[in-house]
């Protein structure tokens, strides 16, 4: 850290990756990104309960995207899976981000999503970089900075003895 006699709080005050302000915005990002989620799971089983069925006629649509025949194979196949499993794991997701539970094993779960998202949207209309690869960055955020040791339950749950004996369980958490 520089040290600036012009400026009283140049040492009060840093962007350093590891410093107060880095783990704040952090948090907020995972706080944030979880609200977004949960927001869209709970709102999808409110309107549909576990019958989401939107989810399987959206991909058995998809004919002319980039993924080509795996979406309408999986919207035909696997609507019993899709139907009540979106609208559970985008909320499920959502909680433990927003709690800073489980944050890296949550965080795949949205990179999984946002992946099958933006690929899906194959026309890219409005282009390679849009809302659905801006999200898929962001949930690969919080798995590469493990947000939920910054003020989330995972630096509670990393201390358990359970994490201790199975520190591979640390890939799951932070």
């Amino acid at each position: 850290m520089a040290y600036s006699e012009t400026n009283p709080l140049a040492e009060d005050f840093g962007f350093e990756v590891g410093g107060p302000l880095a783990a704040y915005w952090i948090a907020l990002l995972r706080v944030i990104t979880g609200w977004w989620f949960f927001h869209a799971g709970v709102t999808k089983l409110i309107e549909n309960g576990l019958n989401f069925t939107y989810g399987t006629a959206y991909m058995q649509g998809m004919t002319g995207t980039a993924l080509g025949p795996i979406p309408v194979w999986m919207g035909n196949n696997l609507a019993w899976l899709i139907e009540p499993g979106v609208p559970l794991f985008e909320t499920l997701i959502g909680l433990a981000l927003m709690a800073g539970a489980f944050v890296r094993l949550a965080a795949f779960g949205g990179v999984v999503f946002m992946t099958l998202f933006w690929v899906g949207n194959a026309g890219f209309g409005n282009g390679l970089v849009n809302g659905d690869l801006m999200g898929l960055l962001l949930f690969a955020t919080m798995m590469v900075f493990a947000a939920g040791r910054y003020y989330g339950l995972d630096a509670l749950i990393e201390r358990l003895d359970v994490v201790n004996r199975y520190p591979k369980l640390r890939y799951l958490l932070g």
